[in-house]
């Protein structure tokens, strides 16, 4: 039976995540990471709440088989791209690093559909940027989720993230941008438990619709 670790385990696919992987038999342990402390229904569920900038004191949390990087945030909340680098990057590769200095043999991440490190766009330029930085760690499998405009229940109004709800799924019916169809957080936490579930190596990349295409 296998232990896992959830950073960003709050957030809008985290949240789904951390009790999707508790009701399965393969896990014995789940550890629920999060900078606010969280309620869990599942006894397997350990929530552990700290400071994501001085990750290097709980390096023993980082001991499991699996870790599932779901942490995230926007230049809004974090107030700055610079600000908003520290989380998206920063400390999800650190995260990383901890975990595959550990012997974690198993690293999920929540990425974006159309990260690429040299994108004009700041967002998908972090992404791309941290899916190149933790596919050069000495982790035996690797599972990057590409995922397009997620939706679902989120704390606070993102008027951008609402209107695009309305209007990409009437673009998408264009066959060039059938990929960037909108997904809840649901279904691409159901994705990621899916395929921890399998025993399968090396680097493998998904890019999520509302479809659930294949990977890429």
């Amino acid at each position: 039976m296998k232990k896992a670790v959830v950073i960003g385990a709050t957030g809008l696919i985290g949240k789904y995540l951390v009790e999707m992987l508790a009701q399965q038999p393969e896990y014995r342990k789940v550890t629920a990471i999060s900078r606010r402390k969280a309620e869990f229904s599942n006894p397997k569920i350990e929530n552990i709440v700290f400071d994501f900038a001085n990750l290097e004191q709980f390096n023993n949390v980082f001991n499991s088989d699996t870790l599932f990087s779901c942490l995230g945030t926007t230049k809004k909340q974090a107030g700055s791209v610079a600000a908003q680098r520290v989380v998206d990057v920063d400390y999800q590769l650190k995260a990383a690093e901890l975990a595959a200095n550990n012997g974690v043999s198993e690293y999920f991440l929540v990425s974006s559909s159309g990260a690429n490190d040299k994108s004009k766009s700041a967002y998908l330029q972090m992404k791309g940027e941290l899916e190149d930085k933790v596919t050069q760690l000495k982790f035996k499998r690797i599972c990057i989720f590409q995922p397009s405009l997620l939706l679902g229940k989120r704390e606070g109004f993102r008027f951008g993230e609402k209107l695009g709800s309305w209007i990409l799924p009437l673009l998408c019916r264009l066959p060039l941008l059938k990929r960037y169809k909108p997904i809840y957080g649901e279904q691409v936490a159901t994705k990621m438990c899916q395929e921890s579930l399998k025993l399968k190596t090396g680097i493998q990349r998904f890019t999520l619709d509302a479809c659930f295409p294949d990977e890429v």
